[in-house]
């Protein structure tokens, strides 16, 4: 074994977990203790600040300058109560990263003195440099300035000594940088349609908000052995590896007995979690060994993303403690289940009704119809765009595999909420209902909670899945922001909502009656959409020839997915929402694919790398010791017995020369074509040479790499293994 292996295994051994103390304290004691939450503002604000805080929380309304120098002086006295020293303006650049720039509170005086300021336009905007961060040619290099702007409806919380200030993020001239800004915009145009929607049944409803609970999963790998492995610190997952010999075949780490180091690190990072008001309840073991999964409780959308990036965060920097690294990544081991991050997502009213479960009576059922269909004729219209809306290099490789949806985009209903539909469609009929078919299809919607209750099952294979009050969208990528897809279905659902009114609306002007022209209007959205739904195996080949046949398209790379970025139909459906302009979108568009472009030149180049410097000599030390070898048996042999006797190492140093040749040649026709595809003209032409072909040699590569993996000796093997990473000691 390498040096370096050597000594990170020793390491690795002599690990104990860090022990966790919270002086034996319940959750409720501390949890939200380090946010400005209401407990806070209630303490520190006048009445006349708390309310306006509070209105602008819930009704959008401005905080006034006044009030913000009132905010921040009380929010500073709050959090230097509790030992903190700087601010931020905590941010979501398109980056994909959070952002942050600490300043002090203090502000020097006359007489070489200083004080502790921290002024309302310090709360309500900063500048940060908008040129630095990616913009899709919105900004010009020598054109710096952007602005952050305080988010009151996520409220500040302390990390560290740090007191961070949620914020949107735009350019100079007004276009968003960031994710947060069209989430906001979206969830206003989904509170507005949704409400517009709910009058029809319950005149109360003055505000809906989507809601959203995430599942995170994630790998841990020891410190030790994530520092040798150059291709996991640079890229987050290793482009060489063979197989364990067993890897997760057995089922037998799925919720099973969680590892005492990880146990300590998950009630660490939960710790951490509770006092940043980060509603995490569930930890299991995944399905990989290694692979590990948290979730809270579901939330408004914007705290939610908001809080599950912070975990993240938190997470990395908790792990470190713990002498662990965390993996996000899609795909950070070959052959063994990727990670996801499930988007469960809801809309509830002020009145306390989730519009996606059914109620007891068949008015609030017909509600609950309403939204349903309506959601599943939002997926049909914009699939391709929910596609594109979790398409990136590292989803890539997980999308399709055998523990995530495919990249054919359908709704998962469930056999029998199916059959419902189906028997709605049948029932309506065009002309004008008798009271008895009024009767008899009230009955049938009146079933839908039993039907529920009792008979609807979770399909792990669908992207889309109705799972009783909530869909399931599993095919977001577990390193990613969750504003993004959120942005889209919040969007497509209120445009839909929108034309579902014009078209309810113009019924009831023909003097059709209410309930009737809501059902005739469900009835044709129910055929409309029909092809989106499945209800069998999106893993097996069937599926995809079906999905042809119906017309879903099957867009597998990131790409071809990022084209329903600039559709006219798209760029349409945002612009009339009011979320983003063409040139915000296009510009998001252009990031999308240089992200792609860079992820993966950069694994070309870490590829690269590691076969010169590390797999090929390697691989020749190991085969001069077997050339040494024979060379001896020769010496002391008779040619009978050498020829017998040396057969097999002959053979290995054959194959060695063999591997070594096929990798140095593919090593070099991939920088190659690298060289071609970085000397085209733009973004789109770029992102397509290096998928189609630079990315091919990757596999190709790292078969022969894995094959002599299993040939070269392991005292001089450079790279910890599978078998070493994947089982935590």
């Amino acid at each position: 074994m390498s040096t370096r292996r050597v000594l990170a295994m020793q390491d690795v051994v002599k690990r104990t977990p860090v022990p966790f103390s919270n002086n034996n304290q319940q959750v409720s004691q501390y949890y939200g203790s380090n946010v400005f939450g209401l407990d806070a503002m209630r303490e520190f604000l006048s009445e006349e600040a708390f309310n306006s805080i509070q209105n602008s929380m819930h009704q959008g309304t401005i905080v006034e300058r006044k009030m913000a120098d009132q905010v921040a002086a009380c929010m500073k006295a709050w959090a230097q109560s509790k030992g903190v020293t700087h601010f931020t303006h905590w941010f979501q650049p398109l980056s994909g990263a959070t952002a942050e720039k600490h300043d002090g509170f203090f502000e020097p005086i006359e007489g070489g003195r200083a004080i502790e300021r921290f002024s309302g336009n310090a709360l309500v905007q900063q500048e940060p440099d908008a040129s630095s961060f990616p913009n899709g040619g919105i900004r010009n290099t020598f054109e710096a300035r952007g602005y952050t702007a305080w988010d009151p409806t996520s409220p500040a919380f302390i990390w560290g000594e740090t007191l961070c200030i949620p914020t949107i993020f735009i350019s100079y001239t007004g276009e968003s940088l960031d994710f947060k800004t069209p989430l906001l915009k979206s969830l206003h145009a989904i509170d507005k349609a949704a409400t517009d929607v709910c009058q029809y049944f319950d005149k109360n409803v003055t505000k809906v908000i989507a809601t959203l609970g995430w599942e995170q999963e994630y790998f841990l790998v020891d410190s030790a052995l994530y520092n040798i492995r150059y291709d996991l610190q640079q890229t987050g997952r290793t482009l060489f590896g063979h197989a364990p010999a067993k890897g997760q075949q057995l089922e037998d780490h799925y919720w099973g007995s969680i590892p005492e180091r990880v146990s300590a690190y998950m009630r660490d990072f939960e710790y951490e979690a509770h006092l940043l008001g980060i509603p995490v309840r569930t930890r299991h073991n995944e399905v990989a060994p290694a692979q590990f999964e948290c979730a809270p409780v579901f939330e408004e959308t914007n705290l939610a993303v908001d809080h599950n990036l912070l975990l993240m965060d938190v997470m990395e920097k908790v792990a470190i403690r713990h002498n662990f690294r965390v993996l996000m990544h899609e795909k950070p081991y070959a052959g063994v289940n990727g990670s996801g991050k499930h988007n469960n997502w809801s809309l509830a009213t002020n009145t306390g009704k989730n519009l996606l479960s059914p109620g007891k009576t068949p008015k609030t059922n017909l509600q609950f119809l309403t939204f349903f269909v309506n959601t599943v004729k939002a997926v049909y219209e914009h699939g391709d765009l929910l596609r594109a809306s979790i398409a990136s290099a590292n989803n890539d490789h997980r999308l399709g595999a055998n523990e995530a949806p495919p990249a054919i985009m359908s709704v998962f209903l469930g056999e029998q909420l199916s059959k419902t539909l189906d028997e709605l469609e049948k029932a309506i009929h065009n002309g004008k209902m008798s009271p008895e078919e009024k009767t008899a299809l009230k009955m049938n919607i009146g079933r839908i909670p039993d039907i529920l209750l009792d008979n609807t099952d979770r399909n792990r294979t669908s992207p889309f899945a109705f799972t009783g009050n909530k869909f399931e969208f599993r095919a977001v990528g577990s390193s990613a922001n969750c504003g993004g897809p959120m942005t889209v279905l919040n969007a497509i659902m209120a445009e839909q909502l929108v034309t579902f009114k014009k078209d309810v609306d113009a019924l009831m002007n023909k003097k059709v009656e209410k309930d009737e022209a809501i059902f005739q209007i469900l009835k044709k959205y129910i055929i409309e959409s029909k092809k989106i739904r499945f209800e069998g195996n999106g893993y097996g080949d069937a599926w995809k020839a079906e999905a042809k046949k119906r017309g879903l398209n099957n867009i597998s790379t990131t790409p071809g997915a990022l084209e329903a970025m600039i559709s006219k139909k798209t760029l349409a459906m945002f612009e009339s929402q009011g979320i983003l302009n063409h040139r915000e979108q296009e510009a998001r568009y252009e990031i999308a694919l240089e992200t792609y472009t860079k992820k993966i030149q950069i694994e070309s180049r870490i590829i690269a790398d590691m076969v010169s410097n590390q797999i090929i000599p390697a691989a020749l030390n190991y085969q001069k010791t077997l050339v040494e070898s024979v060379r001896g048996m020769k010496e002391i042999m008779t040619p009978a017995e050498f020829k017998v006797v040396a057969k097999s190492q002959l053979e290995l140093i054959k194959e060695i020369s063999e591997k070594v040749t096929v990798i140095k040649t593919e090593a070099d026709l991939m920088t190659e074509e690298r060289k071609k595809a970085n000397n085209l003209d733009n973004a789109k032409k770029q992102a397509h040479a290096y998928c189609e072909k630079v990315k091919p040699y990757f596999e190709s590569m790292r078969y022969n790499v894995d094959k002599l993996e299993g040939i070269v000796d392991d005292a001089t093997w450079p790279l910890p293994k599978y078998r070493e990473m994947l089982y935590l000691r």
